[in-house]
This record gives C-alpha cells, structure tokens and sequence, in this order.
C-alpha cells in the first residue's frame, strides 16, 4: 500500500493530477469560511449546536453535512454542491420519462454535453430559490433574543441569493476542473472532503467524552472506545464488500462467418450491481422524511407540529417510513438506470444471449428477476447502514457528530468516493508498469 502512493509520485502525469486535486480542496475548505454578508455567525451557530445535539432532525442538518460545516457558519458555500447532486438527479429521472431527452443522451458526447448543459442550467435555478428561502429562514430567526440578520430587508435577500449561488456555481466549475484536469470524480471529492472535515470535531468530542467526569466516572470507557472502533473497521469492510458486489450474468456471442474471417464467438458478462442506488436512496429517503419537521419550523400550526413530531428520530413510525422510502427507492433508481429490455434487444441486436434462457422477452424477464432480488439483498443492508448512526447514539450513548460516522449517508460517501479514486490511480500505476494497490494489480470488483 504505502509502496504504491511512493509509486504515485514517480509519474509527473499523475504527481500533477494529484497535487491539482489536493489544490483544488484547499481553495474549497478556505472558501468554506468566507461568511456571507449581513449574518451573525455566532448567533447561528449556538442554533446548530442545538440542532446537532438533537441529532440533526432537520434538512438543515443534511445540508449542513453535505457542505462541510458551510451552513452552519453560512459562508459563501452554505449550499455547497448540492443543487448540482439534485439536478443531476432530476436530468437522470427527465431523461428516462422524456423521449427528447433520452433520444438525446443516446447521441453520444454531443449529446451528452447537452445534457450536460441543461444541467447547469438548473443547478443555476435551484441555487438561487434555495438561497432565496434560506434568506427568508435567516430573517426569522432570533435566538436569546438576538436576531441572526443584522439588516433584515431585500437588500440582504440579494446579497445572500447572489453569494450563495456563486458560491455553488464556483464549486460546480470546481468539480468540474478535478473532473478533466483531476484525478477522481469531481463533484463526489468535493462533498466527500466536506464530510471528513468533522472528523476532528468528532475526535475532540470523543476526547472530551473520556476525560469529562460525570458520577465518579467517565462518560465514554476506554472498552467502550475499543468496541466502537472494531465496530467502525467492521461497517467500513461490509460496505466496502456490498459496494463492490456484483452479480455477473454471463453472456455468449453467436459466431458469424463473413468470407473467410470469422465474427463473434466470444464469452463476456453483465455485471449486476448489488447496490446500484448507492447513496441516492437515503438522499431520498431522508429529504422526505425530514421536510415535515423542516417545514414545522417555518408553520406555528399546533396540528402539523404534531405531525412533525411523529416523524421524529427515535420513533418506530420514523424508523418504519425510513425504512420503507429506502427500499422503495432503492428499486425506482434501479428501474431508472438499468432497463432489462433495452439490454435484451441490444444482446439480441448484436448476436448475444444467456446460455439456457431464450433471446428477446425471456432474456428481459431472467434480467428483470435475477435485478429483482439482488437489488433486495442491497436495499436491506443500505436501510441496517441508514439507522446505524441512531442505534450507536443509544447504545454507546455519543452525540450525533461522533455516531454519523458509522454508518448513514456520510460513511457510505467516503467509502464510495475513496474506492473509485484508488481504482483510478491504481490504473495509472499498472499502465505504467507500476505496482498497484493488491498485490494482485486491480481491485476487487474490476477482475
């Protein structure tokens, strides 16, 4: 391991991704606390010291997570790049519904950067309405009777809407520049290098835990700590292993004889991912569950706030909901991005097909069963991750900022993010005749 990032550095190609990548996170964390004009900082972050201490059982509380801490502090990235994550997301579901939209991505680059285009486009659009009720939220709150705005009015509506849009533009040209000039997805480093800049506050709360007294002992045991590590090693292994499993359906070509020259013939597979959402679903799923206690916080209606509280972490309507919305769109994102019949007709186009199933409808249906029942066994585990946070807060009794680390959309980000870069580097190592990361020369999942 430690050979292959010595490797790392012996390719000027690969040196200058790495250290572009590196530099391009360091303006994002700097950028992270340029706060936005016209708010008291330390006003708003006595509330989500509040709201971290109750486990982050708001939107804000994602969002706060997705931009590194930004929201709290309400600087210039506060929306981070999550207008861009949820427009990708709408274009992908659009293009599926839309026939222009699909006919479009089925054009190749061309029609990719179009698509690509539009994309921007509503990131652009989302910015500015998300920037525009977060100033509206700003005006309205007042903790110990100070209010967070200094000037309330149009003229800090303006000022917020146009620092936090460019602030998420900025990132998203940020993402971008990784994307093509970097090495490892963008977009994905980004928000994953937001969520490890709270390691150090958890770690200083674990520390204060140990050292703080309480009735002649300490709050956090050290076994405690040496079980919660095990634990974490454990989760961080078994997501790695689901995140990389597929189920390879194989797949025959017929030979065609043209003249002399003969086609085709060859054995190759369908690698059916275990957890294709990934961490969508739990994007998703959370979104929902936690708007009605968003929107409470903006309606004195006595009847919704008791709605609100029903759908509360802790509660088991909570954890059945959650649970349910996980799987639910475990399997739309599922039916989105992978469509048996498309594939069948593509293998029957081309000469293909599965030894022992019949070619065309039938193939759809194997396809459409063996998805079906993987993408189960994946949804399971993306729900047991999703509620580790909340059953490691009640078991070990630690505040939510320690126990988001083991498990939830957070853990599932860094894992996801970390794989994927290692898969790219270790590329660049083996292309050019250098060890990679196994000792085998690829990771597990790309044999």
């Amino acid at each position: 391991m430690l050979s292959a990032f010595a490797n790392c550095l012996k390719i000027p190609e690969l040196k200058k991704k790495i250290l572009l990548t590196l530099g391009i996170i360091l303006v994002y964390r700097i950028g992270c606390f340029i706060p936005t004009p016209g708010v008291n900082g330390a006003v708003l972050a006595s509330y989500f010291q509040k709201l971290n201490a109750s486990g982050a059982g708001t939107l804000f509380g994602i969002m706060n997570m997705f931009s590194g801490g930004a929201i709290e502090k309400m600087t210039i990235f506060a929306l981070g790049i999550m207008p861009y994550i949820s427009s990708s997301i709408i274009m992908q579901l659009l293009t599926a519904v839309i026939p222009t939209l699909e006919k479009l991505a089925k054009e190749g680059q061309a029609g990719y950067r179009k698509i690509n285009q539009y994309t921007r486009y509503g990131t652009l659009a989302l910015s500015v309405v998300q920037s525009y009720f977060i100033a509206l939220w700003l005006e309205k709150q007042v903790f110990d009777a100070i209010s967070v705005v200094n000037t309330p009015g149009w003229g800090f509506r303006f000022l917020t809407v146009i620092s936090l849009s460019c602030g998420t533009l900025f990132l998203m040209w940020l993402g971008e520049q990784i994307q093509e000039r970097g090495i490892g997805n963008g977009i994905s480093l980004i928000i994953a290098a937001g969520i490890i800049s709270a390691v150090p506050q958890a770690i200083q709360t674990l520390v204060m835990l140990m050292s703080a007294k309480t009735i002649g002992a300490a709050q956090l045991q050290p076994l405690t700590l040496l079980i919660m590590i095990f634990f974490l090693v454990g989760v961080i292994i078994s997501i790695t292993l689901i995140t990389q499993a597929q189920r390879k359906i194989p797949v025959q070509y017929a030979r065609r004889f043209v003249g002399r020259k003969v086609y085709g013939g060859q054995s190759t597979y369908i690698p059916l991912k275990v957890d294709t959402s990934g961490v969508i679903a739990i994007i998703f799923a959370q979104s929902i569950i936690l708007f009605p206690a968003t929107i409470a916080s903006f309606i004195p209606f006595p009847g919704f706030q008791n709605f609100a509280a029903l759908l509360t972490r802790g509660g088991f309507l909570y954890y059945f909901i959650y649970s349910i919305l996980i799987v639910f769109f475990c399997y739309f994102y599922t039916a989105i991005v992978f469509n048996p019949i498309d594939v069948a007709e593509n293998m029957k186009k081309h000469g293909g097909f599965i030894p022992g199933v019949r070619p065309g409808s039938q193939t759809a249906d194997y396809l459409d069963f063996v998805l079906t029942r993987i993408t189960l066994a994946g949804a399971v585990f993306i729900c047991i991750i999703a509620v580790m946070p909340d059953a490691i807060m009640a078991s070990f009794k630690v505040p939510y900022l320690v126990a988001s680390f083991f498990g939830g959309t957070g853990v599932l980000i860094i894992v996801g993010v970390m794989l994927d870069t290692m898969k790219q580097i270790e590329s660049h190592l083996l292309t050019r005749h250098y060890d990679g990361f196994l000792k085998t020369g690829q990771l597990r999942g790309r044999r």
